[in-house]
């Protein structure tokens, strides 16, 4: 199977379109709005859309990718199978994030896989036209090594929370993240944050660095203090200031598990 985006076997024959609120994704990125209007116009020209439905196979592990793309909804999560066959899941990537732009520049194999996760639309840039822009664009160039350094800015503040945290703390910030990021923007007068993404516990655990079991009890924790609900429908958070204040406390400690 080809690693590139793909569409569902029922897309229509004539080439898909973003909708306003698909594009505005796009367009509120901070990375993204900071390009020039004619490169952002280019790159909007040159992408295919794609839409897809949940586990949809996006980038197989072990094998190139020829697109660099960027999610305009839904959600795609990362994960790595290790050499004895266990799944970890690496990273959860919201709408307005581009990935792939170092493993189609590279040209080497993907040392990850990527599923959709719910129904998701794919704006993707083939490796040609990338090539093509960063030709066209003399500041196009400066903006993908700019990319690449806030993503290894995120890995390395991974790294030190891993060093420096427990995991109680570690699943405290995690939790506030994933809710930033995927939970509604909007919410009534003492309505609880809904975290956004159903998430198995074995899901979590690969987030944190962390075995099930440990994060099972770190959740039981917080759900005993108040602080967030385990539902059905996934995971509430009740009082974000008590995480916040959780994450704060550990970080100022700097002691590990």
């Amino acid at each position: 199977m080809h690693a590139s985006p793909r569409p569902c076997a029922d897309a229509p024959l004539q080439r898909p379109l973003l909708t306003a609120q698909e594009r505005e994704a796009i367009d509120r990125s901070a990375w993204f709005a900071s390009l020039p209007p004619s490169l952002r116009h280019d790159i909007f020209r040159l992408g295919h859309v794609t839409r897809h439905a949940h586990g949809d196979t996006i980038v197989e592990q072990g094998r190139s990718i020829h697109n660099w793309f960027a999610c305009a909804s839904g959600a795609l999560r990362f994960r790595r199978t290790t050499p004895a066959g266990r799944r970890m899941t690496l990273a959860y990537v919201e709408p307005g994030i581009w990935v792939g732009e170092a493993e189609v520049l590279y040209g080497h194999p993907c040392t990850y896989d990527a599923h959709t996760h719910g129904n998701t639309t794919l704006l993707s840039v083939p490796e040609i036209a990338l090539r093509a822009l960063l030709q066209q664009h003399p500041t196009f160039g400066q903006a993908l090594l700019t990319l690449q350094a806030r993503s290894m800015r995120s890995l390395y503040l991974m790294m030190e929370d891993v060093a420096t945290m427990p995991l109680r703390a570690r699943l405290a910030k995690q939790l506030l993240h994933l809710q930033e990021r995927f939970g509604p923007h909007h919410l009534a007068p003492g309505e609880h944050r809904l975290l956004g993404l159903s998430l198995a516990q074995e899901e979590l655990a690969g987030l944190l660095g962390g075995s099930r079991q440990r994060v099972n009890t770190e959740l039981k924790w917080l759900e005993r203090n108040g602080l967030i609900s385990v539902r059905p429908r996934g995971i509430e958070l009740h009082d974000v200031q008590g995480l916040r204040t959780l994450v704060e406390q550990a970080a100022a400690e700097g002691h590990p598990d």
